[in-house]
């Protein structure tokens, strides 16, 4: 089971010259549940994804991550810390297949130097075994078996979001940032990957910050819902309270 931290956002601001992207943004996560940010486009929502993750650096504000200031450590840094995220555009090795795609993301638990690696014998061979144990057990949880040994390049949309859900979990992620997982997808798509990030929660216990435009899937998974519109927070709560609060349908939903 993971083990959960406290993942803290405190009061953070980030702008790009003029253009204020986030302001006053505050909130924590510290349990396994799956909160999911929404709001209108260009309401900031990926932003704050970017700011934990390293991608962006904050003028103001604190990033904290059990206890330790992550504020403006580097994304590979944060990665390290198991803080793992997927993208909303595919970030994939497209010429590479599924398997060595999400043995790239165990780079970060490989102990072997240069010479044992290369020789691949001893404790270099025991710990790629295990590592690609690991994959193997993510490829059977997502259920792409079927397309292992494929170049990624190759599969269709919905396949290759499969993977980058993977890649992320190979990193034995302690919280999973999920940037629009659904983006792009049919129906059918779109069950499948509500069920697998149900599973990532319940089963392995990971918490989950979700971007999603989807509002019928956020309102059917999430267990709270953060409501953002023009870079400010405007509401916080349950998808029971989210649904009927006026600031959200007026912001969201387009009420006049």
């Amino acid at each position: 089971m993971i083990q959960t931290g406290q993942l803290k956002i405190d009061a953070i601001d980030l702008s790009f010259g003029g253009v204020t992207a986030l302001h006053d943004i505050s909130f924590n996560l510290e349990k396994p549940e799956l909160l999911a940010i929404i709001g209108p486009n260009g309401a900031g929502k990926t932003c704050i994804l970017n700011c934990i993750s390293g991608f962006y650096h904050p003028q103001r504000g604190k990033i904290s991550w059990d206890g330790r200031d992550i504020t403006r450590m580097s994304p590979h840094a944060i990665a390290k810390l198991q803080l793992a995220r997927t993208f909303q555009h595919i970030t994939l090795y497209a010429g590479m297949n599924t398997v060595d795609n999400l043995m790239a993301a165990r780079h970060i638990f490989m102990k072997q130097n240069i010479l044992t690696g290369a020789l691949y014998f001893g404790w270099a061979h025991d710990e790629e075994k295990a590592h690609r144990e690991r994959v193997e057990e993510i490829i059977d949880f997502l259920e792409i078996g079927a397309i292992r040994k494929k170049m990624v390049g190759t599969l269709p949309y919905g396949q290759r979001k499969r993977v980058d859900l993977g890649r992320a979990l190979a990193l034995e992620p302690r919280v999973l940032l999920l940037d629009e997982p659904m983006a792009g997808m049919n129906v059918d798509e779109k069950e499948d990957i509500a069920r697998f990030i149900i599973d990532v929660l319940e089963t392995r216990k990971i918490p989950v910050i979700m971007v999603e435009h989807d509002m019928g899937v956020v309102m059917d998974i999430a267990d709270r819902v953060i409501v953002l519109d023009f870079g400010n927070k405007i509401a916080e709560g349950p998808p029971s309270e989210i649904k009927v609060n006026q600031s959200v349908i007026k912001a969201y939903l387009g009420e006049d």
